[in-house]
């Protein structure tokens, strides 16, 4: 028990209030995520769901509050190697002319066992490594962008609205491959509408105006 305590993410009153904005964009956020454990963040656009994601993922510094990983307090470095983001409509970010190329930008290294694995997990086992990624269905792409950052190792998968834009195979397809990633990663969430995901939750936030509320699951909110 004391091990799993050690792994949890916690966050203790994080504000963002950058210079540019009247008002704080975050404001005292606190939660703890458990060890392969789901949250969900819900939201209207504009709540600052995404900016608390870019905070997880070390991309911007918080304003002031502290988080925290093995007891220890996390700087935006550490929170680099700790969380893999996946954002929205991620396949407008994607750089290499194929799957291998997207796979391997920044981990040249990698090996062919390691990139089949990885592929296998989000089920695109059996696509071409030379396969353009633009070329591939929003689903499949929705997986690649997974499978980029789950080839890093994170201890951590944070996804930006992950289903938005999708038909419904493609949707109930990436939730089901989100169950299965559930067994072995934290996820954190963030969405505007709950009604596809609450069900995979264990824990769910409603993000209103910067401000960050316990919302019980069967309540969960369409905003």
């Amino acid at each position: 028990m004391a091990f799993l305590v050690a792994l949890m993410l916690t966050l203790d009153n994080v504000s963002y209030h950058p210079a540019a904005s009247v008002t704080p964009i975050l404001k005292q956020i606190s939660f703890t995520l458990e060890p392969k454990k789901m949250g969900l963040i819900v939201g209207p656009s504009g709540s600052g769901k995404s900016t608390l994601l870019e905070i997880l993922a070390g991309l911007v510094s918080p304003s002031q509050g502290t988080m925290h990983w093995r007891n220890q307090e996390l700087q935006p470095e550490m929170l680099q190697q700790l969380a893999g983001l996946v954002f929205q409509f991620p396949e407008r970010h994607f750089c290499g002319h194929t799957v291998l190329e997207e796979l391997r930008i920044g981990h040249p290294e990698l090996g062919s066992e390691q990139v089949s694995q990885t592929l296998k997990s989000v089920g695109l086992g059996a696509i071409g490594l030379q396969t353009p990624p633009h070329a591939m269905s929003g689903g499949q792409q929705r997986r690649l962008a997974l499978a980029v950052q789950l080839i890093r190792q994170p201890y951590l998968l944070l996804l930006d609205e992950p289903t938005a834009g999708l038909d419904w195979s493609m949707k109930q397809q990436l939730i089901s491959l989100l169950a299965e990633l559930k067994k072995d990663w934290s996820l954190l969430i963030v969405s505007h509408d709950a009604r596809d995901l609450a069900h995979l939750a264990d824990y769910c936030w409603t993000l209103q105006n910067g401000e960050l509320v316990t919302q019980p699951l069967e309540s969960a909110p369409v905003a």
